[in-house]
């Protein structure tokens, strides 16, 4: 008898017998279709965070990029309401430089070189800070940096070019800061015999 119970009892050596193929499949072996469900509805929602956290890090990229592009937009065009304002000064200066120039007295000859050095002085210091000049005359009309303000006939100028400017156009680094108002040449009315 002692052999027999010696025999009942694997060796703690020895490897455990390997389940049948019926056991692997048996019921009991296999989830409960409710913790199957659970498991399914866990996976789906587990997809769905994943998802909605690689959105998020995008969305945050995509806030950072605009942001740095903002904060050096900021910078290139800090001075755009102040020279805006400055423009029409600038334009009254040229205004008493040309009429300084039509005079012929010597005390208005040394107002015009003074008026001329403050403009050059000024013209320098908005220089520095980005603006620069858009001369519009003789050149193609362009809507993007020109505003006609109207058009006259010329058999001088080919249609299309820019005849006169009334007011001068300025760029502040690139950007459009105001159009020159100009005046556009066309064909001459065709001669009635």
């Amino acid at each position: 008898m002692h052999k027999s119970a010696k025999h009942s009892h694997p060796h703690p050596t020895e490897p455990a017998p390997e389940p049948t193929p019926a056991a692997i499949l048996s019921p009991a072996s296999l989830p409960a279709e409710a913790e199957l469900g659970a498991l399914q509805a866990e996976a789906a929602q587990a997809a769905e965070h994943w998802d909605r956290f690689l959105r998020v890090t995008a969305d945050f990229d995509n806030y950072r990029k605009r942001a740095a592009r903002e904060r050096q937009e900021g910078i290139a065009y800090a001075n755009q309401d102040l020279l805006q304002k400055l423009l029409p000064v600038l334009d009254t200066f040229e205004a008493a430089g040309t009429a300084a120039a039509n005079a012929q007295s010597e005390d208005a000859k040394a107002i015009q070189a003074g008026v001329n050095m403050i403009l050059q002085q000024f013209k320098g210091a908005l220089s520095q800070a980005g603006l620069e000049e858009i001369n519009a005359l003789g050149t193609p009309f362009d809507p993007t940096v020109h505003e006609a303000i109207s058009q006259m006939e010329s058999a001088d100028v080919p249609e299309g070019l820019v005849l006169h400017q009334t007011r001068r156009g300025y760029r502040l680094n690139g950007r459009l800061l105001r159009p020159a108002s100009v005046v556009v040449a066309k064909a001459p009315a065709a001669a009635t015999a």
